[in-house]
């Protein structure tokens, strides 16, 4: 790995991700869904909450409101009571709501998968939409989440100063579109189970990488 003055190249961006696939071969998006409505649904729940937080909260919100239809006309109580356990949950029972409405009187019950259209439902910012792409629909997109600002900053991607969009930005001048949507999963999980946020020995996060790159 480079020295912490330096960015990493092109080249060295596309070798550390390739590293963290082999580290993370099955690494993809860990909230259970089982269509594009209910993973948009299930994103704007995980904000500030872990995935194994909204898992455990959505099977029964989604056999009550399996549709944005049956979602849309839910009574507000009913759904804080499904998503309480999980943080944020009177303004998210608000967003989810909304955005169902929003789903059924825009787009005729179908869950959109541009970035414009998505990003004009309720609840559902850059991040989201490009989850949804991501994997719903199968589009070219890397969602900047905490994991992934963390570990691109750590391992000079980009720079410490880099907004979450200039870390978007610089992923996707630095990887070639084939790698985004994998790439963004690869560094949840890398950042989620080897490189955690929690004060740990990096040099040991480091040689797994480069042990990957060697071999």
């Amino acid at each position: 790995m480079p020295d912490k003055e330096r960015l990493l190249t092109s080249k060295e961006t596309i070798e550390l991700i390739e590293a963290m696939g082999k580290l993370f071969p099955n690494a993809k998006a860990e909230l259970v869904h089982k269509n594009s409505f209910e993973l948009l649904i299930s994103v704007i729940l995980s904000a500030q909450t872990t995935d194994i937080s909204v898992n455990k909260i959505t099977p029964a919100l989604f056999q009550a409101y399996p549709t944005p239809e049956l979602m849309m006309e839910a009574p507000l109580d009913d759904i804080m009571d499904k998503i309480k356990t999980i943080g944020l949950y009177r303004n998210k029972s608000k967003f989810i709501k909304k955005c169902s409405r929003e789903l059924v009187e825009k787009f005729g019950g179908e869950v959109p998968s541009t970035h414009k259209e998505l990003e004009s439902l309720a609840g559902v910012g850059r991040k989201t939409a490009n989850v949804v792409m991501s994997v719903a629909f199968d589009k070219p997109a890397i969602a900047v989440d905490t994991h992934v600002e963390r570990i691109s900053k750590k391992f000079n991607i980009c720079s410490q100063k880099a907004t979450v969009r200039q870390v978007e930005n610089t992923l996707m001048e630095k990887l070639p579109e084939g790698l985004w949507s994998v790439a963004h999963h690869r560094m949840i999980f890398f950042g989620r189970y080897q490189c955690p946020a929690r004060t740990h020995d990096h040099n040991l996060c480091i040689e797994k990488i480069k042990e990957q790159i060697r071999a």
